[in-house]
């Protein structure tokens, strides 16, 4: 039986597509488990350390290829803490000779066999796709480096997006358990070193006990004791709200643990835990149907990379079912969203708070946009389905960069839109940078063709919610 890159991919690009990562990661391009290493960690410390120029490079020209990656804060209009602006504009470049209503005028098949599909619509590859793991912003690493003394730098790459197009830090903190206090994080990132301060008196016991455990470093893939980690000293690990800054996100991503080969495995981006009290599906691909069905695979998912072999070698965390798993989903089931004034109890702008342009996007959203179709206003903007958006109507399937082999996405699960210019890049994979772009691309992707003043009020309306 032929394997699935001998089919996808000549010989030529599978050899070049690896090159980067011959040395340090004699990883076959089609196998099922990770081997183990066959050199000393000093040795592909230094081979990965010599790479990382090449690697950092390789990658920032694909994002300045792909998008305007430029500071352009909107005016007036922050993140729900204060501290940071939200970007405004697209971001995503348009093919020479384009427009998007020209674009927006062909057909599918049309925009594949010219080849005119932005390529920042295209998935987005991870750092290193044939090494993967997890990859922190600068900001969580120093944060983490100064309250804690744990590192969370990894020697062979470096978190690749800019800061200006990445979620505030740290993160406010809202609790449906008490409303009335706001933000309750107090400006601070919640760690194990203050956690109990923070938040004494304002949560019970078992929330506090699940929040101790949602902050103790447990081993991970490439943060732990072992020879084949990707940090210089040996690891304590990695925690839940290390990427889950303050119970939202960082931008933290690593690989979807429910695909191979590794080629062909998808980059994910964290996504919040606000309003996890409402989904009743979590994972991108894996739909694990609780909280705590989350909370107790994570360990074995997105920990070590749904391998558990490797879990059971580096010393994986099984938190205990009825005890340890009830406490931290009892935590991470309290974490609101943020406050929308805007917005009347059933999720619908509020006449006489709204502008005129917000309540023309509402219009476009629950109508034309089609995007109240998955994200529905009753349901946290949500409908706890998986859809399959079948963009590979827009590409050839199989093309490769970066070591990434694009191959269909197939169903991914509705995000909630609440709070949503909170939460940048956007996509299960980043590859979004602005709501101005995911505005764009579900233009294109549904056919709505969307007048430009159509498009702008959306914007306006998602700026609400």
């Amino acid at each position: 039986m032929p394997r699935v890159l001998d089919i996808l991919l000549p010989t030529t690009v599978c050899v070049a597509a690896f090159s980067l990562a011959a040395f340090s990661d004699p990883l076959p391009p089609d196998t099922t488990y990770r081997p183990l290493p066959t050199l000393p960690l000093s040795q592909v410390r230094e081979n990965d350390e010599a790479q990382k120029p090449r690697v950092m490079e390789r990658q920032r020209s694909l994002l300045e290829q792909r998008y305007d990656l430029a500071n352009r804060p909107m005016p007036n209009t922050a993140m729900s803490g204060g501290r940071k602006a939200v970007q405004e504009g697209v971001r995503v470049k348009l093919p020479e000779g384009e427009t998007w209503d020209s674009l927006g005028s062909k057909s599918p098949e049309e925009i594949r066999d010219k080849g005119l599909l932005p390529a920042g619509f295209m998935p987005l590859p991870h750092v290193k796709q044939a090494t993967g793991g997890q990859v922190f912003p600068q900001e969580q690493i120093d944060e983490i480096g100064r309250q804690e003394a744990r590192d969370l730098r990894r020697f062979d790459v470096d978190f690749d997006l800019p800061a200006h197009l990445t979620p505030e830090f740290p993160p406010p903190i809202f609790l449906t358990t008490h409303p009335e206090l706001g933000d309750v994080s107090r400006g601070e990132l919640l760690t194990i070193k203050n956690f109990y301060e923070l938040m004494n008196g304002i949560i019970t016991p078992v929330q506090m006990e699940g929040l101790r455990l949602l902050l103790t470093p447990f081993p991970q893939e490439e943060f732990n004791q072992t020879e084949d980690r990707k940090v210089a000293q040996q690891s304590l690990g990695v925690t839940c709200l290390d990427c889950h800054s303050n119970f939202h996100t960082n931008a933290a991503f690593h690989q979807t643990p429910d695909v191979r080969p590794q080629a062909a495995r998808f980059r994910l981006d964290t996504t919040s835990l606000r309003g996890v009290f409402n989904q009743q599906i979590h994972g991108s691909k894996r739909s694990l149907r609780s909280i705590e069905d989350f909370t107790e695979f994570e360990q074995r998912t997105a920990y070590f990379n749904g391998d558990h072999v490797s879990a059971t070698r580096k010393g994986v965390h099984l938190p205990d079912r009825p005890n340890q798993v009830a406490m931290m989903a009892q935590m991470q089931n309290i974490i609101d969203f943020p406050p929308a004034p805007k917005l009347d109890p059933f999720g619908r702008l509020d006449p006489t708070k709204a502008s005129e342009q917000e309540l023309k996007g509402e219009q476009v959203f629950m109508g034309k946009g089609r995007c109240a179709e998955c994200h529905v206003p009753q349901l946290s903007f949500m409908d706890n389905n998986m859809h399959d958006l079948k963009l590979e109507r827009f590409y050839r399937v199989g093309q490769t960069v970066n070591d990434f082999v694009a191959l269909p996405d197939g169903p991914i699960k509705t995000f909630t839109l609440r709070g949503i210019k909170d939460s940048p890049p956007y996509l299960h994979d980043g590859r979004l940078m602005t709501l101005a772009d995911t505005v764009e691309f579900f233009n294109l992707v549904l056919g709505t063709k969307l007048s430009q003043d159509e498009k702008q009020a959306l914007v306006a309306y998602l700026l609400t919610l």
